[in-house]
């Protein structure tokens, strides 16, 4: 949606009037000043007028989707895969997912189109605690899962403090529990990864006290008023 036309449907000012702010340097996207009056709206951008955060007249929906592996936490997917998307089949608000969650991983994962609330659960600032069971192939002991606490380098930059306990071993493979702040391009993968072990399987099972539960794989279900709450205010 344009951008002038957003600010409009919001209720903010008229088109012109949005025109007018947007020559004054007063709208931002993403927390920088809007350059371009015609800019096109992206679903999740966040956008603010006048120092105000803002959102279209669209209904807020907000979704829990158990995503299995082999699709993309993505809107659309220029290689042609499937998306989550793909597994929302009778929504029709425009929503985009809430995080990432890569391709091989499966678990809990937010659909919304609300952008504010997809900012306050990914910034790692607001500490909302993403929770990770993986099965873990290599030499993995207690000593090696203490260094999560510490944060651990990877491409250069150390993550966040961490937590990661092992809940049962067999031989070199090991199922184990890991909570992370962040939300790094595969982050659990790499952290293991720098420890000289590999993750075979990994799903996400909680995102703050927001569970999966018994979510079958491939479907989603509407949040309820409790949990919208939960989540804005985490």
């Amino acid at each position: 949606m344009r951008i002038n036309k957003y600010i409009a449907s919001s209720g903010f000012a008229s088109r012109r009037k949005a025109d007018e702010l947007i020559e004054a340097g007063q709208v931002k996207v993403n927390g920088a000043a809007l350059k371009e009056p015609g800019y096109d709206v992206q679903d999740g951008d966040i956008v603010e007028v006048s120092g105000h955060l803002i959102q279209a007249s669209e209904e807020l929906v907000y979704y829990m989707l158990n995503k299995p592996r082999g699709y993309i936490t993505s809107t659309k997917d220029e290689q042609d895969r499937p998306t989550v998307m793909d597994l929302m089949t009778d929504v029709t608000a425009r929503v985009f997912p809430v995080g990432r969650l890569d391709y091989d991983s499966a678990g809990l994962l937010i659909m919304t189109n609300d952008g504010a609330l997809s900012q306050h659960i990914a910034h790692p600032r607001n500490k909302v605690w993403k929770t990770y069971e993986a099965e873990v192939q290599g030499d993995l002991n207690l000593a090696k899962m203490e260094v999560f606490k510490r944060g651990i380098v990877i491409e250069g930059r150390k993550t966040a403090p961490a937590e990661g306990k092992i809940l049962k071993q067999k031989g070199d493979m090991s199922l184990v529990e890991v909570k992370i702040c962040e939300g790094r391009n595969r982050q659990v993968r790499k952290m293991f990864a720098a420890l000289g072990c590999k993750v075979t399987y990994l799903q996400r099972k909680q995102i703050g006290e927001l569970r999966l539960g018994h979510l079958h794989e491939g479907d989603y279900r509407k949040l309820t008023r409790e949990e919208i709450n939960y989540l804005k205010n985490c």
